[in-house]
């Protein structure tokens, strides 16, 4: 059994009648209404909102309070001919806000320069030092995007030098806000904007809007990208922003996008959030984690055909570098984990972890373990630890780091994600604390994160018709997430291990003579899982590949679940011990004590032996998960012993053998008489240093020289002391089967034959 990693969640709604009516009259499936009902989409305006956005439902920009008052600021510094100074954000959401503002201060005619903080100089958010410079180098007017409302002391400066600060944000509102010439941001206290979840980069583009006295469609592919880079909720006004970017992209002549679509390998023409949300958003966000993000900027911005495919290269390297760091960092990370006990939460901390992947790291640990995670690097200088914390729906992170505000340095965030620092000394404290806390809420972490699921579908309800319809609902995201399908009892007809480092996995499922191909990215390491299971669900999106011109649907694996037992061929491969060191309520049988030397990295208490198991030493019981056969029995029937009566769910097969009776065989009775012939002529032979030298003597394999020499101890023809062997003078007539231990040898070659070199169908019959 292989439980879900996921909690499968679903909701029922009911279709109100004029959605159905509303699809009909547009030709639309009512399949989709019960997906549209669970997205709130319920009257004909809404639907009408949601299939056809357009410019006109777009919010005039001066409901934004100090709109009016901002933009005649601008306007005046602009017509002065002041040196106005954009300060931005190092992240995708940052870059594109900075661009939005800079190219509408321009297109007016402005002089305008553009600072983005860097993230381990500056930190996030407006820097005193900063500031105090760019005054220094004669800024006259400071126009924060994407940050701002956090920086009274840099605003207090600039007011004191008589510099004024209008401030662009959409953060979380700090209980006062900087004394800012204007303050724009969508949930203002003082304010009634219709729509409060606009990115940075919307609440720059309705600046620019406001700036230009109209909506300039040529920014809308920058707004697309970071509003869908942010993760905002993917609703109103958004959507219709996001929706006609990805349109206007795909005509774009903004020879940065294109060269990053090129080294992304993104068709431009059919580019859609996930490739904007999985492809040009992470690069971005690279330059900012890794160093200097202004490149970010002047490629969105370039003219110059060379200079755009220049620094998309050079972004494409960043990116790369950021995603090896990032698969270092996650590796020590997880090794953290697995040699600890299990936690509440995860705070796991180190010397030289780069602090700008750092919540990327985070979020594996969460998608692994089901925990908050907490991912600091230790500044051995300072004495402080920083980095980065993601969290789970079930717990917010921000209000649990409330909890031990008095032994951070600082802190902020919100319900998924937060940044912290704290003195190293502080560390155990916190994490002490944190887990009490979390240990209080009686979370049952067993069940998985919730994962909406939409339906359940067949194999053959998937249709290119059924997936065309379904991309009538992108762009997905936040709060319009791509809908999830559950098939349920799928049968594997192959398996294949895919990408450089076999990480992924390309799957064809079948079901009542349907096949449907499947990609799991991410899951390469469980392709055991589907070859063994036999009661198989998965839960994935489905769209179309298209591949030279020919379309196939295709399913995006996102989670799946076994049940029933599963039995795992892991025969004679030492080298997965590694793994099975690390499986947990996992019970390790040794059939032979001679062999355990051979296990000595899996954990000592866990390794019971068929004796121990069978003299009531311990207790038969059927609560493990996991059982290993780590050797071969001597008989097919004690592995049936131990299997049935301990029922584990999983069954792992590594059966080593130190003796491969089956492939050596039993020697021949000239093999017998060879050596026997060799102990009557030589009287005495070392049988302790020198079976090689015997076997090479007589050209037999040395540890067949070593069993006969047991077989004619056993039948008493010789005795050995001190590793000396000697004929005895009497010896009875016997004959070599009458020997124990060739009777041994002679089941270990059966057992070997079936359990080692038989069929897994085989093996199955004879142990359950």
């Amino acid at each position: 059994m292989r439980k879900s990693h996921f909690h499968w969640t679903t909701t029922e709604v009911e279709i109100p009648p004029e959605v159905v009516n509303w699809l009909e009259k547009n030709n639309i499936s009512s399949f989709l209404g019960e997906l549209l009902a669970k997205r709130n989409i319920t009257t004909e305006e809404q639907l009408a909102g949601f299939f056809n956005p357009s410019l006109e439902e777009l919010h005039d920009p001066f409901l934004l309070f100090d709109m009016e008052k901002a933009i005649e600021r601008l306007r005046g510094g602009i017509a002065s001919g002041e040196k106005i100074v954009i300060y931005g954000d190092y992240d995708a959401d940052g870059i594109t806000s900075v661009t939005v503002l800079k190219e509408a201060i321009e297109l007016v005619g402005g002089e305008v320069t553009v600072y983005l903080p860097n993230r381990f100089t500056d930190g996030y958010g407006p820097n005193l030092d900063v500031y105090k410079h760019l005054i220094e180098e004669g800024a006259e007017l400071i126009v924060t995007v994407d940050n701002g409302v956090t920086g009274h002391d840099a605003v207090d400066y600039a007011n004191a030098m008589g510099v004024d600060v209008i401030i662009t944000d959409h953060h979380e509102l700090p209980d006062s806000l900087p004394e800012a010439y204007a303050v724009i941001h969508p949930r203002h206290p003082k304010g009634k904007y219709p729509f409060g979840e606009l990115a940075g980069v919307g609440v720059a583009f309705k600046v620019a809007s406001a700036l230009l006295e109209e909506v300039p469609e040529e920014l809308l592919d920058l707004v697309a990208i970071g509003t869908i880079a942010d993760l905002v909720s993917l609703t109103g006004e958004n959507r219709v922003l996001v929706k006609l970017g990805i349109e206007y992209m795909g005509q774009t002549h903004r020879l940065g996008i294109q060269a990053l679509c090129q080294v992304a390998g993104i068709d431009i023409s059919s580019v859609s959030s996930q490739t904007i949300g999985f492809g040009i958003g992470p690069r971005l966000n690279a330059i900012g984690r890794l160093g200097d993000a202004t490149p970010g900027v002047q490629l969105l911005s370039t003219f110059d055909q060379k200079e755009a495919e220049d620094i998309a290269q050079d972004i494409q390297k960043k990116n790369e570098q950021r995603q090896k760091i990032v698969a270092d960092i996650k590796k020590e990370a997880m090794a953290m984990v697995k040699d600890s006990e299990p936690k509440n939460i995860y705070i796991l901390a180190k010397e030289g972890w780069h602090e700008g992947v750092l919540g990327i790291v985070a979020s594996h640990i969460v998608q692994a373990t089901n925990r908050p995670a907490i991912i600091l690097s230790i500044d051995s200088s300072t004495g402080i630890a920083k980095g980065s914390g993601r969290s789970i729906e079930a717990i917010n992170l921000f209000e649990l780091l409330q909890n031990v505000e008095e032994h951070l340095e600082k802190f902020g965030g919100h319900h998924m994600a937060a940044g912290l620092s704290l003195q190293t000394t502080h560390l155990e404290q916190v994490r002490q604390l944190l887990n009490e806390r979390i240990f209080n809420m009686a979370i049952d972490f067993s069940i998985g994160s919730p994962l909406p699921v939409e339906d359940s579908l067949s194999i053959n309800n998937i249709s290119e018709s059924l997936i065309e319809d379904l991309q009538l609902l992108e762009p997905f995201g936040t709060d319009n997430p791509s809908p999830y399908f559950l098939f349920k009892d799928v049968g594997i007809k192959e398996t294949r291990k895919i990408g450089a480092d076999k990480k992924h996995l390309k799957l064809v499922l079948e079901s009542s003579g349907q096949t449907l191909d499947t990609i799991g990215f991410g899951f390469g390491d469980e392709a055991d899982e589907f070859e063994t299971a036999e009661e198989l669900s998965v839960v994935g999106t489905i769209g179309l590949n298209v591949w030279n011109g020919i379309k196939k649907p295709q399913l995006l694996l996102k989670d799946f679940q076994v049940l029933g037992n599963q039995l795992f061929d892991y025969r004679e491969q030492l080298h997965r011990l590694e793994e099975l060191s690390q499986l947990e309520d996992v019970l390790y049988v040794l059939f032979n004590e001679r062999n355990r030397r051979v296990f000595s990295n899996l954990s000592e208490d866990k390794i019971f032996s068929f004796e121990e198991l069978t003299n009531g030493k311990m207790a038969l019981t059927s609560t493990y998960r996991s059982l290993v056969l780590l050797d071969c029995p001597n008989t097919v029937a004690q592995a049936r012993t131990v299997v049935q009566e301990y029922q584990a769910e999983r069954l792992y097969l590594l059966l080593y053998s130190s003796e491969k009776c089956y492939l050596n065989g039993l020697p021949s009775r000239e093999q017998f008489a060879k050596l026997f012939k060799l102990i009557q002529q030589e009287k005495e032979l070392d049988v302790r240093h020198k079976t090689s030298l015997i076997a090479n003597h007589l050209n037999i394999e040395e540890s067949l020289i070593i069993f006969m020499i047991q077989v004619f101890f056993d039948l008493e023809f010789v005795t050995i002391e001190d590793g000396v062997l000697r004929k005895k003078e009497v010896m009875h007539s016997m004959s070599l089967n009458e020997s124990k231990i060739y009777q041994l040898r002679e089941q270990k070659v059966l057992t070997e034959k079936l359990l080692l070199y038989g069929s897994m169908t085989d093996v199955e019959k004879h142990l359950f």
